[in-house]
């Protein structure tokens, strides 16, 4: 299958999980609350691992050993932190009344990340196919819990059911528009700095976005399965790694 086609069903695929949030129409609240933190554990956990174990060292692959690559990385990582300090833009985790209900801010800051996120996964694509995968099962595992939590609170918000389903696939389909907009760029321009700048945004979700969350609870129970729920995402993603190299 030509790096064309990954991005594109790679896209589709992504866009199609923002239905997963009608799942909150049959969850009780507090069934989506003890649901959602495991998710944002294991996605942190991925998150991390796709960045450590396969973006970053085939960035120095490609790239060599530069202080560019770092460049790049560090880059990645503050523009998300602007995103969130000058447009007031955080990710929805949690279940929906513990939200207030600013519905199109929600869309229009989720439309943004995910046009970020498909510039990113196609970029790890175009350098290496295996690298993509890895990629786009991290975004992946981070957009689960992304969408059951921004799904909630747009029914929360009053909004009808398919009038939900319908925007949410909206704003997720902005990550295959990245996507092909990357790839586009790639046929005239080097894009290889894609990569080493995706690890930055992906480090810094998983640090500064998703670690804190699952940092509140009291409950022992509850920090245990959080933090082996986030052992198991590094894991999936090391799993990743040794099976692409044998």
């Amino acid at each position: 299958m030509t790096t064309f086609l990954w991005i594109f069903f790679g896209g589709i695929l992504m866009s199609a999980i923002a239905l997963v949030g009608s799942v909150t129409l049959v969850l009780r609240e507090e069934t989506l609350k003890e649901l959602l933190l495991p998710l944002v554990a294991l996605a942190s956990g991925t998150l991390l691992g796709g960045a450590l174990f396969h973006m970053i060292p085939a960035s120095v692959d490609k790239l060599g050993n530069h202080l560019s690559i770092y460049v790049w990385i560090l880059t990645g990582f503050a523009i998300f932190l602007g995103l969130e300090q000058f447009l007031h833009w955080h990710h929805c985790h949690r279940a929906p009344s513990e939200h207030r209900p600013l519905t199109y801010l929600i869309l229009i800051a989720d439309a943004l990340h995910n046009f970020i996120g498909g510039l990113a996964v196609a970029g790890a694509f175009i350098i290496d196919i295996k690298v993509g995968i890895s990629t786009w099962l991290a975004a992946a595992a981070h957009e689960v819990p992304q969408e059951l939590g921004d799904f909630g609170i747009l029914i929360h918000g009053g909004w009808k059911k398919g009038r939900a389903l319908l925007y949410n696939l909206f704003s997720a389909l902005t990550f295959l528009v990245g996507g092909i907009i990357a790839y586009g760029v790639s046929l005239t321009a080097d894009v290889t700095f894609l990569l080493p700048f995706a690890a930055g945004n992906f480090i810094y979700i998983a640090a500064a976005d998703l670690i804190p969350e699952i940092k509140h609870e009291e409950s022992a129970r509850l920090n245990v399965i959080h933090f082996l729920s986030f052992l198991i995402g590094i894991a999936l993603l090391l799993a990743v790694r040794f099976v692409f190299e044998h």
